[in-house]
């Protein structure tokens, strides 16, 4: 009986720490999906740091989610979570920020804090189901005036959020 080939069908995504090799990728990615905070050199200087976790999501050598964070004493300060534009909507986000979160509890981290904009919905809606909570503004924070709206987590809560 001759073997039957089936298609080959794609990997599901994986996550992985990011490091100073993956510095272009996380800037074309940037780009893609924020608008370019970073220039190369400041995103080579961010995976070269101690303290500094990245976290990334790849399909077929794509990096299609990433989010990173500072680690100061016991709080993560998440810095951003970013996804490529044709691949939300998918839970990506929520994985690298979950991935992310647990990174830093290992590390010691028993808070998470960011900033997210006042008008991200999306963005709000995936902080409040891992149980972020708003606990001030910053007025004109973004470069286009908006304000951003300071999260806040109990690393308590980490493990009951999914």
């Amino acid at each position: 009986m001759a073997a039957v080939s089936s298609p080959s069908l794609p990997s599901p995504p994986g996550l992985f720490p990011l490091g100073p090799a993956h510095a272009g990728s996380c800037r074309a990615l940037d780009l893609a999906a924020l608008g370019g905070l970073w220039s190369l050199a400041q995103w080579q200087r961010e995976l070269e740091e101690e303290g500094r976790p990245c976290v990334g999501l790849r399909q077929a050598g794509s990096l299609l989610a990433m989010a990173c964070g500072w680690l100061v004493l016991d709080e993560l300060h998440i810095t951003l979570v970013a996804v490529d534009p044709q691949h939300r909507r998918r839970g990506l986000g929520r994985r690298v920020l979950e991935e992310l979160l647990a990174v830093a509890v290992r590390a010691g981290a028993t808070r998470a804090t960011l900033e997210v904009a006042a008008g991200n919905g999306a963005g709000l809606a995936l902080y409040a189901s891992l149980g972020f909570r708003t606990a001030g503004i910053r007025h004109g924070y973004y470069r286009n005036g908006e304000d951003a709206l300071i999260q806040w987590l109990s690393m308590r809560t980490v493990g009951e959020c999914g």
